[in-house]
């Protein structure tokens, strides 16, 4: 009986849901994948290296700026990821500017700002855009320690799957500069395509089947909240660009809770759960979702503790 009554599937619901995520992120993915096949015909693979400080962290620091001139939501941003750091971009850095850019872009921004209208817009949208910003640094800071090789899926880096540059571009037509960005971007597309069917499909079961209202009474304990949207943000698995205006809807939950909602959700959702799986090994994914999960809960339940003016 109980289980009963908070599982329920329902075909055309799941299908409703499921062809919404497909539609929402399908043409951001297809766009991540075209960009990926633009960097690999036009981006020099020295310039990468070139273009960031020699420091390291303040390279990391920098990469997570990058979101704010080069947006990508994060339904593409694994391919364009994927693409630079087999250009040359140090690993730490790819995945700094992969956790930040769904957050820092513009239009996200703006986004947060016209959903909370009435609710502390200025307030939340800064602190959704530091929040998702030093997280990623962190997240960036700490991976530099590690190597490159036990954060990636095997054989991303390897010489085979390593691009080269076309020595002799002035030699190469418009129309075979254009057929390597289509087969580029198409094997991309192709290839990440398949995780995010199936995170979709993941994500639209839990958000049909699962009655919502059993987190409900969660909402009164700052900690249950917070932990309880974070894992309502995976579930729903709803574009950055849009999730601002479902939080401003949740109501009875507190601010802390809304802000995990908005900066967890566009770094691990169920979908991206399953999209990292094309560039990163198994167990990189695990500790980065443990780490994540623990590190956003943390860091709200404190500014719950605060309470700014909330």
């Amino acid at each position: 009986m109980f289980a009963a009554a908070w599982f329920k599937f329902s075909l055309p619901d799941f299908q409703y849901a499921f062809l919404s995520i497909l539609l929402e992120g399908v043409p951001f993915l297809l766009g991540g994948a075209i960009l990926s096949g633009l960097l690999e015909e036009f981006l020099p693979q020295s310039l990468m290296t070139r273009l960031l400080p020699r420091n390291p962290r303040v390279a990391v620091l920098v990469s997570g700026l990058l979101g704010v001139i080069f947006p990508v939501c994060e339904c593409g941003i694994v391919p364009v990821v994927r693409r630079l750091m087999r250009k040359g971009l140090p690993v730490s850095c790819g995945i700094t500017y992969m956790l930040a850019a769904p957050i820092v872009n513009p239009l996200v921004i703006l986004s947060t700002l016209a959903a909370f209208r009435g609710q502390g817009a200025w307030e939340m949208t800064l602190l959704r855009f530091s929040v998702g910003l030093s997280v990623a640094v962190v997240v960036g800071w700490v991976c530099s320690y590690f190597s490159p090789f036990s954060i990636l899926r095997a054989g991303l880096l390897s010489p085979q799957g390593l691009d080269h540059e076309h020595p002799h571009n002035e030699g190469r037509t418009t129309l075979d500069r254009l057929q390597n960005i289509v087969g580029v971007s198409s094997r991309d597309f192709l290839d990440v395509s398949v995780y995010f069917v199936i995170g979709a499909a993941a994500a639209s079961l839990f958000s049909t089947a699962v009655n919502q209202e059993i987190i409900l009474p969660l909402a009164s304990n700052p900690p249950l909240a917070i932990a309880s949207l974070m894992g309502l943000a995976s579930i729903l698995s709803v574009c950055s660009t849009t999730d601002a205006f479902i939080a401003a809807t949740l109501t009875t939950f507190p601010m802390a809770a809304k802000l995990a909602f908005l900066v967890f959700g566009p770094m691990l959702d169920f979908k991206l759960l399953f999209l990292y799986g094309s560039a990163f090994s198994k167990r990189f994914i695990l500790t980065l979702a443990i780490g994540l999960f623990l590190l956003i809960g943390l860091i709200c339940w404190r500014l719950a503790e605060l309470d700014l003016a909330w």
